[in-house]
């Protein structure tokens, strides 16, 4: 154990990542459709993809991986602001693997950025906040929409669907992706769903 007199970036980041999606695994009520396990993974995988298009260094990847795996981690307690709660979860784990101030620091603001409505200032935080919500320009965009809609009918006492409806086109239509990424490859996506949901609602 000569850690101590290592010098300062010796975070472990592997096992702090194994650490929090083991709990995420095994903790999250089995309710969250949406925001289960699975959707972490999701993040995680979207997350990387954009990353890789993004001039990062080993370091800031390894940030962001750590970032996405605590973003709804919150959701073990709370389901209201549970990103505050995420954020809480990783100051009091991260140091015993390693993590610095400066590095909570910015794991934190990731987590956050990702509250709706967005709000991302620097390249990681429009990366996290992106990934959050790849799913929107995806093939599997319906199949996903409906789980968060079950979701929020336990959570949110939304249970009308055509109110449903009225509060994602609103959610479309403020929401933009920052990367080159999500906006070549997740936007047009994005467009022909919100297209659907208005033909949807003028039918109905």
């Amino acid at each position: 154990m000569h850690s101590a007199h290592q010098p300062n970036n010796t975070a472990d980041f592997e096992n702090a990542e194994i650490f929090i999606l083991k709990r995420l695994q095994n903790e999250l009520a089995e309710t969250l459709f949406y925001h289960g396990y699975h959707h972490t993974l999701d993040v995680l995988e979207a997350a990387m993809k954009i990353a890789d298009t993004e001039n990062l260094s080993q370091e800031e990847k390894n940030l962001l991986r750590i970032a996405v795996a605590f973003h709804d981690a919150g959701f073990i307690y709370v389901h209201k602001d549970h990103e505050k709660k995420g954020c809480e979860m990783a100051k009091e784990n991260l140091p015993a693997f390693g993590f610095t101030d400066e590095q909570l620091e910015i794991i934190c603001r990731m987590i956050m950025a990702t509250k709706i409505p967005q709000t991302a200032k620097t390249k990681l935080e429009q990366i996290i906040c992106d990934a959050d919500v790849d799913y929107l320009g995806r093939e599997d965009v319906c199949q996903i929409a409906q789980t968060l809609f079950e979701e929020s009918k336990i959570y949110s006492n939304i249970s009308d669907e055509e109110k449903w409806d009225e509060e994602q086109i609103k959610f479309l239509k403020e929401h933009r992706y920052y990367t080159r990424y999500s906006i070549e490859k997740r936007k047009p996506g994005k467009l022909k769903y919100l297209e659907s949901l208005y033909s949807k609602l003028s039918n109905a």
